[in-house]
């Protein structure tokens, strides 16, 4: 009994090795060139070079609308394309090119700013593209002088 088991095995073995095909026939030439050509891009990033990224309103009214381009370069080795821009806040509102930037075009990103907040102001856009971080920042602040009448804060009462 316990050669027929052994007979069987090696027979079921021998079965299931002969019956392979030798896999680097089945591999073409150009499959091989175009993984090649496509790992060799893979290591290229856009790189988003601005030309400022922080810029400084100074002073200004209270609801005052502001708004400033921020420009950048593509100085990687493949086309930028932005995702999404988002401020720190609802009172600054980022707009972004929607198509790709090629290896070495300009772009703008114009950022609006509504005058909101009072004293010394800071917010910050993240920019989500393609990049080799994934992420980008630029900023903007203002110096906002409240409007007259505005509440400068609670007086201390005495009584």
């Amino acid at each position: 009994m316990k050669k027929s088991i052994l007979l069987l095995a090696a027979i079921a073995m021998v079965a299931f090795t002969s019956c392979k095909e030798n896999a680097a026939d089945k591999v073409s030439e150009e499959n091989v060139a175009a993984a090649a050509e496509r790992d060799a891009e893979a290591g290229k990033f856009p790189v988003m070079t601005f030309d400022v990224t922080e810029f400084d309103f100074g002073t200004i009214e209270q609801g005052t609308p502001q708004e400033h381009r921020f420009t950048f370069t593509n100085t990687g080795e493949a086309d930028l394309v932005i995702v999404d821009a988002k401020s720190s806040c609802g009172c600054t509102v980022p707009e972004y090119p929607k198509t790709p930037i090629a290896p070495g075009a300009k772009g703008e990103m114009l950022v609006k700013f509504n005058g909101s907040g009072k004293n010394q102001v800071s917010k910050t856009v993240t920019i989500t593209a393609n990049t080799e971080t994934g992420k980008e920042t630029i900023k903007i602040k203002a110096f906002v002088n409240p409007k007259e009448g505005a509440a400068q804060g609670s007086p201390i009462q005495t009584q």
